[in-house]
Formats: structure tokens, C-alpha cells, sequence
């Protein structure tokens, strides 16, 4: 089982979430789907924007290869492939509206990083399912330290928001407002559910993992809403 402490993982209900932000959303989608699956839930995984076509069998080109994988206990990811990318877009909508009415899980990528730990999501951006119902915001604490320009994908939106240079180190502080922002993480949330992912907290020290945390829940964040999650973190 994932050393996931969100009560939603272990409620039973149906749920689809969607992830945003930088730092690790493709580590922890695929992590949280493997556990559920362990588990016999039938956990359905996709995308919004783009994601790699995996390399591991869990790609599912069709709804029978989608039903084969949820018998072996495994997770199936569906999409539309791109041959030029090796990627995976938004599969059919006639496809994905029969499919999740069978699947116990969803998740979806719902917007993308290109590798930077945080990020602030452009006009276009996130790319939410309408029938989500909770949102992971994912950021990489291998963000603190470093200049908005290296840290953050879209530097720039980020420095306005935040009123600042590109060039300013981002710090804790910093890192909460783009998380807590509708103009950040939390764009287009709305009602949806909120909980918030702190990737890599094996590179913080204890202090800076409970100032993290202490600026988040100050600011209205239940702390059971929150993960710090340290890396290679995928059992209890």
C-alpha cells in the first residue's frame, strides 16, 4: 500500500482526481494507482494534456485490454496515441464516458511541468475533468533555494504573482503563495476537494519540512490534506 495518509485513499468511495503542478505528479499518480490496484480497486489512469506512453504493459489500447489488466490487479492506462511523440493525449470522450462508469479510481495528469518543481499554469491550464472531484496539487521542495527563473516553470507569471524578479530565490513562503493561489496551484479548483502534495521532503531538514507545513495550515490547509513525501516513499 502507498504510504499515502489521505483518508480518501482508503474510504471506498469512487473517486476522480486530477493532478497539477510540477515536481513529481507522474510519480505519484502512477504510485497511487499501483496501490489502489494492489488493493482490487479498478483504477482507471489518464490524461488531459500529454503524458509518455508507458513502457511497462499498462497502456490499455482497448476496453478489453482495460478489463485484462483490472483482473490481473493492475492499473490500465488509456489514451490517445501520438506516434511522432511516443505520447499519450486525451483519449475519445465515447470511449473514456463507458469506461469510467466501471472504474472504482480515476487519475488524471491534468497539466504538465516540463521537469521544473513548481509551477504557475497558463490561461489554458489546468485541463480538469469536468467529473473531477478532487485535485492534487504536486510541487518538489528541490524548489526552495533556487531563482524563480530555475525553479519554476513559467517564471515569469510566477515573478508577477508573487512581485518579484525572476531572479528572486524562491523560499517558503513563496512556495505557499503559488500553492495557495487561484492564479497558482489552486486555479480552478473551486469546490473540489484540495489536497496538496510535498515531493521530496527526504532534501529538507526536519525544521524546514514543519515551517513548510506550518505556513500551509496557517493559511487555512487542513494538515491531513497535506503529504510530505519523501522520495522512493511508495511503501508504509
Amino acid at each position: 500500500m502507498a504510504h499515502c495518509p489521505f483518508d480518501f485513499f482508503t474510504d471506498g468511495k469512487k473517486h476522480t482526481i486530477c493532478l497539477v503542478g510540477g515536481g513529481g505528479k507522474t510519480t505519484v499518480m502512477y504510485e497511487l494507482a499501483a496501490a489502489w490496484a494492489a488493493c482490487g480497486r479498478k483504477v482507471l489512469v489518464l490524461t488531459s494534456t500529454h503524458i509518455l506512453q508507458p513502457a511497462d504493459g499498462s497502456f490499455a489500447a482497448d476496453a478489453a485490454a482495460v478489463h485484462n489488466l483490472w483482473q490481473q490487479r493492475r492499473y490500465a492506462v488509456i489514451g490517445t496515441p501520438e506516434l511522432a511523440t511516443g505520447k499519450l493525449t486525451l483519449p475519445p470522450q465515447s470511449v473514456y464516458e463507458a469506461l469510467k462508469l466501471q472504474a472504482d479510481v480515476i487519475l488524471c495528469e491534468a497539466d504538465g511541468s516540463r521537469h521544473h518543481p513548481c509551477k504557475v499554469p497558463a490561461e489554458y491550464e489546468p485541463v480538469l475533468l469536468p467529473d473531477c472531484d478532487m485535485v492534487l496539487a504536486v510541487a518538489g521542495m528541490d524548489a526552495l533555494g533556487n531563482s524563480l527563473q530555475q525553479a519554476c516553470q513559467r517564471p515569469q507569471p510566477a515573478a508577477a504573482l508573487l512581485g518579484c524578479g525572476a531572479e528572486k530565490i524562491l523560499d517558503a513562503q513563496m512556495l505557499t503563495v503559488l500553492l495557495l493561489s487561484e492564479q497558482g496551484a489552486r486555479k480552478n479548483v473551486g469546490a473540489r476537494t484540495y489536497y496538496i502534495v510535498l515531493n521530496k521532503c527526504d532534501l529538507l531538514k526536519a525544521a524546514q519540512q514543519e515551517e513548510m507545513l506550518r505556513l500551509l495550515v496557517d493559511e487555512g490547509i487542513d494538515e491531513h490534506r497535506i503529504w510530505l513525501r519523501e522520495r522512493g516513499d511508495s511503501k508504509c
